[in-house]
């Protein structure tokens, strides 16, 4: 009797599910990659699901506040996160607390994307391509400001990661969020950045995009160069990832059926091409390999942080 309560009582969550409102945490304030893709998702998953998403914005602590705050939340589908490569994979290496588990705390649901850095001046900076750029940091150590969305977030981990592969010194200055951080490029109150999110303002010419640390071009900026080809150092990589993730209990048929909706949002024309122009690959795959790419990310975090010395400022 038992077991058949159980079985009916998945058969109602799946049948009823969605009957609610969503929310979304993003623990991020607005203005930086991961907010727009959060909104973006919020819009397109409620329309599959016939139900309203919101996001709300829960910010600070480099994502540790708004993630912290999600893992409490009742694992009954109505709470969802933004997951991304900084509270997830990094924050758990450079925190002594961050008040949750990377792994036992979560239930992953799928990826939602990938998007690398881009190394970023402002459009009157003197430096025209990333030799000039290391020329300098090398001539004057620690003359170069370089602004990150905040401590362990993938600009701060890739400027670290830039720095020990070329070795100069270069000083960081973490914000509260990829937003306030570019608005300071912008003005020239910061030298240079690294971040997956700049793309609009590279178009509307406030920004130059110098190099991309990656294998290969990205195919919304053809004509910057990979950081190799354009200082010849090879494996400076830096990325961010993206994946929708809820709270650690949560039925398996819910899971499931956020997968399947968001694999189908993910293959739309509209939607791939939207992120496409945000400068980001799309993601996809089972909730089980979501949960395997998060254990190997926290792993290769691990070792990046470890291997460039980065510390929290």
């Amino acid at each position: 009797m038992a077991v058949l309560g159980s079985l009916c009582a998945g058969l109602a969550s799946a049948q009823t599910y969605p009957n609610q409102t969503i929310k979304l945490i993003v623990p991020w304030p607005p203005g930086g990659l991961t907010d727009t893709i959060g909104r973006l998702v919020a819009q397109a998953l409620g329309e599959r699901l016939g139900q309203s998403v919101f996001v709300e914005n829960r910010a600070g602590a480099s994502g540790n506040i708004g993630t912290a705050q999600f893992v409490r939340t009742k694992p009954d589908g109505y709470t969802l996160l933004l997951a991304s490569s900084t509270p997830n994979s990094a924050n758990p290496h450079l925190f002594a607390q961050t008040g949750f588990d990377p792994i036992k705390d979560f239930t992953p649901i799928t990826m939602i994307a990938t998007a690398p850095n881009v190394l970023l001046v402002p459009a009157n900076s003197p430096f025209q391509n990333a030799q000039q750029l290391l020329a300098a940091a090398k001539a004057k150590p620690n003359s170069i400001t370089y602004g990150s969305a905040g401590s362990a977030s993938s600009g701060h981990l890739a400027g670290a990661t830039m720095a020990t592969m070329t070795k100069v010194e270069l000083l960081h200055v973490p914000y509260k969020g990829a937003g306030p951080a570019l608005i300071d490029l912008m003005s020239g109150q910061i030298n240079i950045m690294m971040d997956p999110s700049a793309l609009p303002h590279i178009r509307g010419g406030k920004l130059r995009a110098l190099a991309i640390p990656a294998k290969q071009r990205l195919p919304a900026l053809p004509d910057v160069p990979t950081f190799e080809e354009a200082t010849g150092i090879p494996n400076v990589y830096a990325s961010a990832w993206y994946g929708l993730m809820a709270p650690a209990g949560t039925p398996r048929d819910i899971v499931d059926r956020l997968n399947r909706e968001m694999t189908k949002l993910l293959q739309d024309p509209e939607i791939r091409n939207k992120f496409v122009n945000y400068g980001a690959d799309i993601g996809g795959g089972s909730p089980d390999d979501f949960a395997r790419f998060v254990v190997s990310e926290l792993e290769r975090y691990g070792n990046i942080i470890k291997t460039s010395g980065a510390k929290l400022e």
